[in-house]
């Protein structure tokens, strides 16, 4: 049996860079492109034509597409976290700055310690997880507070719980795919899962008249150009990206792009949008990145502590083996 081979060093660094510097930019374009273009229209066209792209690609190079099993699995994957997650990120962004929707999505990491349910014995014995997810959902808190009782009020907080339930869905799918998704290289698993979500956003489109009633010559050249940057960079290169490290790195790990994300929004958004962020909003991006900073230490003590027990059993052998001769 053959082991697999495994990714080169620089291949997951330049993956962990396009998810964390492109995919905190297409917040910024998400906003910029959905003042022109109806969400479930943006929606369908980046990824049915990104999904499109991707299959005729790895078609090309000889990878297997069709695998009915793992097609499901990428399917229904792909629609939590592309549909009902990046689906919540274009609608709320109607009504909602891309610089605090970021700073909301920050939380992902908190999420993934909970959902992730083969690894509770591990996240939650540790000192550090549970300050982390401690401090984090503070953070949540407050930025519910600032909406629920700012000048919107109610009218803000709709959006809000939107983003909440996709920052959900996008964790369950990104773990579903993570312990589900086998026999398929990750480059077919992202082709599928982009598809597949594609299609729902045009038949959720269609369905209630949204994209039949789009006046087509009316989109100017700002919102098509947002449109192509997040098709090839935000979906191509960096979902593409994501994927491939779920398969070589810990689901914990890889949301560690919950760091950068948001600052690289907030960066974008205060310079060339004109945000302006509230000092509430400033206090819950601190919190949150607080909290994942106390989320990565507990991996990093855990990584330590099975090193020294695969130290310990490694001698153990050595001993006996001493012993027996």
């Amino acid at each position: 049996m053959t082991q697999e081979k495994a990714p080169s060093v620089l291949l997951v660094v330049l993956a962990f860079a396009a998810v964390y510097i492109i995919w905190g930019s297409t917040y910024f374009f998400i906003e910029r492109a959905v003042k022109f273009i109806p969400p479930m229209l943006l929606g369908g066209l980046r990824f049915v034509t990104a999904g499109i792209i991707m299959l005729v690609w790895v078609t090309l190079r000889g990878e297997r597409v069709w695998n009915r099993s793992a097609i499901l699995h990428s399917v229904a994957s792909g629609i939590l976290m592309l549909f009902v997650g990046n689906g919540a990120v274009i609608w709320a962004e109607q009504y909602l700055h891309s610089s605090f929707v970021a700073i909301f999505l920050a939380s992902a990491p908190i999420w993934f310690l909970v959902f992730d349910k083969p690894n509770w014995a591990d996240n939650f014995t540790n000192r550090y997880t549970l300050l982390g997810v401690s401090v984090g959902l503070l953070g949540v808190i407050a930025l519910f507070y600032e909406k629920i009782t700012g000048d919107q009020g109610k009218q803000g907080l709709v959006p809000l719980l939107a983003i909440f339930i996709g920052n959900i869905g996008w964790v369950l799918g990104s773990l579903y795919s993570k312990y589900k998704v086998k026999d398929v290289s990750p480059s077919v698993n992202s082709a599928w899962q982009i598809l597949s979500a594609g299609l729902v956003f045009f038949i959720i489109g269609f369905g209630d008249g949204s994209i039949a009633s789009v006046n087509w010559s009316a989109i100017p050249a700002e919102g098509w150009g947002s449109l192509i940057y997040l098709i090839v960079f935000g979906s191509i290169i960096g979902y593409s990206a994501y994927v491939f490290l779920l398969s070589v790195r810990s689901a914990a790990q890889v949301s560690s792009y919950a760091y950068v994300n948001p600052l690289v929004a907030v960066l974008l958004g205060v310079l060339i949008n004109g945000d302006h962020l509230t000092s509430l909003q400033l206090a819950g991006l601190v919190i949150i990145l607080g909290s994942v900073f106390f989320i990565n230490l507990a991996r990093k003590e855990q990584a330590k502590k099975q090193a020294r027990l695969k130290a310990g059993e490694e001698e153990t052998v050595d001993e006996m083996e001493r012993r027996s001769a």
